[in-house]
């Protein structure tokens, strides 16, 4: 069931973020950036801001009462920007992934969006791929990939962003 995320699900969903992006949990599914970067994916501080944001909707995907996926989505002009999708490791290549972004042009089209939009980093290749699969084109803008205390760069090649887009 996709449902929105309230405040009381924040620990669950910090927990899910971090083991798929980072760390040895991460290493069970195929959208791991273990090998790219240390530290935390999130925080329960940075999701907490994100929720508040009316500008947000964050979603949550359930099983018995267990949130193994979610999708953050931002309003932005004219474009509903898809971060964060998120599947727990375990559960990757089920379907859910795709399921998420189902529900994200859905709820573009109840926006009266017609664009989504997202960001990857580059040596992501299989993800892209999987994006591309899906109908995402890449615009050709790129940005370099933030530094901070959080996302520390263990990769021996530069990471940036690239950008992604899908008209519905």
């Amino acid at each position: 069931m996709i449902t929105k995320v309230t405040l009381q699900d924040i620990p669950a969903l910090t927990t899910l973020i971090n083991s798929a992006y980072r760390g040895e949990t991460s290493k069970k599914g195929w959208t791991t950036e273990a090998h790219l970067l240390e530290g935390k994916r999130t925080t329960e501080e940075e999701l907490t801001e994100i929720i508040l944001n009316p500008k947000n909707t964050f979603l949550k995907f359930t099983e018995n009462d267990k949130i193994i996926g979610s999708v953050l989505l931002v309003e932005k002009e004219h474009q509903l920007y898809v971060g964060m999708l998120t599947v727990s490791p375990e559960l990757q290549n089920a379907g859910i992934g795709k399921k998420m972004l189902a529900e994200a042009e859905s709820h573009a089209k109840t926006l009266g969006i017609s664009t989504l939009s997202m960001t990857v980093v580059s040596v992501r290749s299989e993800l892209i791929a999987w994006y591309k699969r899906h109908g995402y084109v890449e615009t050709g803008e790129r940005e370099p990939f933030p530094s901070s205390d959080i996302h520390i760069n263990i990769s021996d090649k530069p990471l940036e962003f690239i950008f992604l887009e899908k008209k519905i």
